[in-house]
């Protein structure tokens, strides 16, 4: 089985680095250089890593079949995967993006969306979750937030804190004030996003 442990984004400067979201926990191990990749869709692939460099919080990574611009252009939007067969045993207990796609998201007994991805960050993953009104929700992949991941059930169970679902939003909440001359919060000054 394959398994996706990054998505190539868009080119960066003149000599072919691309950026690319990171799906693995171990991005420092797994984007060496000398290191190949199968790709989706297979006509791009397969591409070895010539170079890996942080810039800020984005990976930055060089292929040996990519020289320009142009070819790293072609490359956008490309999956990047390993063979599971070498990741397994490691220890670590730990979840894929390909895992958790397609689950129920739950608070409670109630469904307020589904998983559509895992974005691996510095500090901690976020899952990516598609409210019931079409909204990106944004969640920290962390045990008090997420204390239960069963694919068999099909379900993520949430203990979102307050205000989580609305910090992705641009509208004000139900409880919070459309103006300055009334509907004013319990401490006086209205709620805040």
């Amino acid at each position: 089985m394959q398994l996706q442990v990054a998505r190539i984004g868009k080119p960066h400067g003149i000599r072919g680095e691309v950026t690319v979201q990171v799906l693995t926990d171990a991005p420092e191990a797994r984007f060496v250089p000398g290191t190949e990749f199968l790709v989706e869709p297979a006509r791009l692939g397969p591409l070895t890593v010539s170079s890996a460099r942080w810039n800020k919080d984005i990976l930055l990574l060089g292929f040996e079949q990519v020289a320009d611009r142009n070819r790293a252009e072609e490359i956008r939007g490309a999956k990047l995967f390993v063979e599971t067969e070498e990741l397994q045993d490691d220890g670590e207990e730990g979840w894929y993006e390909h895992e958790l796609v397609g689950l129920e998201a739950r608070v409670g007994s109630q469904v307020v969306g589904k998983v559509t991805a895992l974005n691996t960050m510095p500090a901690q993953d976020l899952l990516v979750i598609e409210g019931a009104d079409g909204k990106e929700i944004l969640v920290p992949f962390v045990e008090e937030i997420v204390p239960e991941v069963n694919p068999d059930g099909g379900y993520v169970l949430l203990v979102p804190p307050p205000g989580l679902f609305e910090l992705n939003s641009d509208e004000p909440r139900s409880d919070e004030p459309k103006s300055d001359d009334g509907g004013a919060g319990r401490d006086g000054d209205g709620a805040r996003a």
